[in-house]
């Protein structure tokens, strides 16, 4: 990999009941780290804006459609075969009920307890349980 590359935006989120409990999904097979488990999203098409990347995916991984999204963090991150910079946002309000459309796993989580994780996706979980739980 170019290290000097610029970083792929990438429009990723989460699903959050009242409960505090979140959605993830696994990375389906054919994908870098299959099996390990993210927040739903993907890559901004050139021209588009963060949320309407973020709507689109969530549409065509998992069947939602977002009514609602707030901008909630930022995080770059190195991979052997990627940059990526995450603009992470946080949905109370969708429509439709969550759908593994791509081959993936879903799962709600309240205290984390999947593995593997992604990479770029373990800091975001302490982050996200102090929103959740303080």
């Amino acid at each position: 990999m170019n290290d000097a590359a610029p970083p792929i935006d990438v429009a990723g989120g989460s699903l959050m009941k009242p409960n505090g409990d979140v959605l993830l999904g696994s990375r389906p097979e054919g994908k870098p780290y299959a099996g390990y488990w993210e927040f739903p999203g993907g890559k901004v098409e050139a021209g588009e804006a963060v949320l309407d990347a973020l709507k689109r995916e969530f549409a065509e991984e998992i069947g939602v459609q977002l009514l609602s999204a707030e901008p909630w963090c930022g995080v770059e991150h190195v991979y052997p075969h990627a940059h990526v910079r995450l603009h992470f946002f946080i949905s109370r309000e969708w429509q439709g009920e969550p759908r593994a459309l791509e081959g993936q796993q879903l799962a709600w989580q309240g205290q984390m307890q999947l593995a593997p994780m992604l990479p770029a996706t373990v800091p975001l979980i302490g982050w996200l349980d102090q929103l959740r739980f303080s």
